[in-house]
């Protein structure tokens, strides 16, 4: 395994020394500052005599701060609440010793001593930087050897585009690498073998060809396919033995790289995927551990949760875990028209209905083969919908519209809602046999106030989003910012919470978002006013949408495509938004 030559490397190899080193005394709000400015998530505490006395991270001084001003102060120095049992390392121990401790403490960061002298910290991107670094290795490896054979090689994807060009065709064709990769090979080889070859996914063998005027090869092209899917192609001029001969030894350098990308994956998902990505709060911890516990099997999952949770991120994730090789395909049912959702769903045969396309259409269900089908907002499924799909879950075999032939599927189902599922089934709104094939295992998403010590880790990733898309300087912000998001309920969860981040990056001044740029509804946290309307705005929102609405359908009498042209929205919006504020009168 890769990480096991670590054993070759000593701390001192793979250590950084991009750590922040603060004495004892020094307060909460200037630690936090000096965090921020040298984007460092940890302070290594000293005392005067510059001995390691403690560790805190950014996410303690977080937790600290839900206590300001009732039990701490910004004043208070770090050293009051660092953490004391410091575990370290010497330097010249080997790299592979440090990552079994970090493994065996469940720790994240490890000080390195020399000399008794602090002179670095590993990270678990420290090892992590070490590893991808020896792919890259293997990838160089891989292109010197091609650069060395002696036949021109092309490789092009399935559209057509060159992703390889060694050495050798560089001479035969006089073409250089960069003039050609990233390329359609049509573009500079308009008679080229390899479009042929694109076309039927077919072989072709020892053909003399002219892939451009005034160059004539004895030349062969096969398609390749990787696990059943068509990729795209390669050509060489060598008789076919020596293709085949090629063929085996690209074949095998891609498992080899395959192997070493897979090791690369399983760490990033363990550390990141279900970590990072949702957060570190308990309440999430408890999912994610569910999660990934049902994630190596192919039982159902029903994520419930208000919107704007998460429900969506936490089903790719249980997907990237589960380790299926299909693709992840969602389906909002509550943006899909009733006389549309079947073809949706199942696809259709060509000529099936009128507006049909020629060539017929490929269904959610079946697109998802081999990896996950995500339904989200299952409980506005129409319930005819939900009997057919039932039948599809139970023969694991979905009928096109307009077609007889039955096609085999092995797809994981993973469901969404809002909604109280389990009152809809007393109701008669859901089926009973279908809510039970669904809900195999249920998973409740917690509220963002639930799990308020995210959400720093939230707003530094929804800045640093916002920054790089716009392309401006990420913003510093201050503890009283931080001290007033904490405190607020977030009604509309982490979707409100990003928007709200967005509002303090645009409106921040000098490089810094300080209590001025937040929202009315977070200034008035410390002080909350009541007036006759109130300031929850998903509240007003709710019931201005829902007057509109029933104005543009008495305006329309009725008619939800001519209410939609009044709204100005598109008719599979005004569908979604009549479910979901239940306004009966209209369904």
């Amino acid at each position: 395994m890769l990480l096991d030559r670590l054993d070759n490397y000593t701390v001192m190899d793979i250590m950084t020394e991009d750590f922040l080193k603060l004495h004892q005394d020094t307060s909460l709000r200037d630690a936090m500052r000096k965090m921020l400015d040298n984007n460092i998530q940890d302070i290594l505490v000293i005392d005067k005599e510059e001995k390691l006395c403690g560790i805190i991270s950014f996410m303690d001084i977080m937790q600290i701060l839900k206590d300001v001003p009732k039990k701490n102060s910004f004043d208070d120095a770090i050293g009051k609440f660092a953490i004391k049992d410091v575990v370290v390392i010497e330097g010249n121990a080997k790299a592979i010793e440090a990552r079994n401790i970090m493994q065996k403490k469940s720790i994240g960061r490890l000080p390195v001593m020399y000399n008794n002298k602090l002179v670095g910290i590993i990270r678990v991107r420290d090892i992590l930087n070490k590893v991808y670094s020896k792919i890259d290795e293997m990838r160089e490896t891989f292109g010197y050897i091609l650069d060395n054979l002696h036949e021109a090689v092309c490789v092009v994807d399935k559209e057509g585009i060159v992703i390889l060009w060694c050495g050798k065709a560089e001479k035969l064709y006089g073409v250089k690498e960069e003039e050609i990769v990233g390329k359609k090979l049509e573009e500079l080889f308009p008679t080229g073998l390899l479009l042929q070859v694109l076309e039927n996914k077919k072989s072709v063998e020892n053909v003399i060809h002219s892939p451009r005027k005034g160059s004539y090869v004895n030349i062969s092209a096969i398609p390749i396919f990787i696990s059943g899917e068509f990729v795209g192609a390669v050509s060489t001029d060598r008789d076919i033995t020596e293709v085949r001969n090629l063929s085996l030894e690209l074949e095998a350098t891609k498992e080899k790289l395959d192997y070493l990308q897979m090791e690369v994956n399983k760490i990033n998902e363990d550390k990141y995927s279900f970590g990072q990505t949702l957060g570190r709060s308990d309440a999430i911890q408890e999912r994610i551990q569910k999660g990934m516990q049902v994630a190596k099997t192919n039982s159902s999952v029903l994520i419930m949760g208000e919107s704007g949770t998460g429900k969506e991120v936490f089903a790719r994730a249980v997907h990237q875990a589960s380790g299926r090789k299909g693709p992840f395909v969602a389906i909002n049912c509550s943006a899909i028209p009733e006389n549309l959702f079947e073809s949706e769903m199942f696809g259709y045969e060509g000529g099936a209905f009128t507006g049909a396309l020629n060539k017929g259409k490929i269904g959610k269900v079946e697109l998802a083969h081999k990896g996950t089908l995500f339904l989200d907002e299952i409980g506005d499924m129409p319930l005819y919908m939900q009997a057919k799909l039932l039948r599809v879950l139970q023969e694991r075999q979905v009928v096109r519209v307009g077609g007889d032939k039955p096609i085999d599927i092995d797809v994981r189902i993973i469901s969404a809602t809002h909604r109280n599922i389990k009152k809809m089934v007393k109701e008669g709104s859901f089926r009973e046999d279908l809510y039970y094939r669904l809900n195999v295992v249920g998973l409740e998403m917690p509220s963002l106030k639930e799990r308020k010590e995210d959400i720093p880790m939230f707003v530094k990733h929804f800045i640093q989003e916002f920054c790089k898309e716009n392309n401006i300087a990420a913003p510093q912000i201050t503890p009283e910012v931080f001290q007033a998001l904490m405190h607020y309920d977030w009604p509309g969860n982490v979707r409100e919470l990003k928007n709200t981040v967005e509002h303090l990056v645009v409106f921040s001044k000098d490089g810094e978002i300080s209590v001025d740029s937040l929202p009315e509804q977070l200034q008035g946290e410390t002080e909350k006013t009541q007036t006759e309307i109130g300031y929850d705005l998903q509240e007003n929102v709710k019931n201005i949408e829902i007057g509109i609405i029933r104005k543009a359908m008495e305006t329309a009498e009725g008619n939800k495509a001519q209410a939609a042209k009044l709204l100005n929205i598109p008719r599979s919006t005004l569908y979604y938004k009549i479910k979901f504020y239940d306004l009966v009168d209209y369904l």
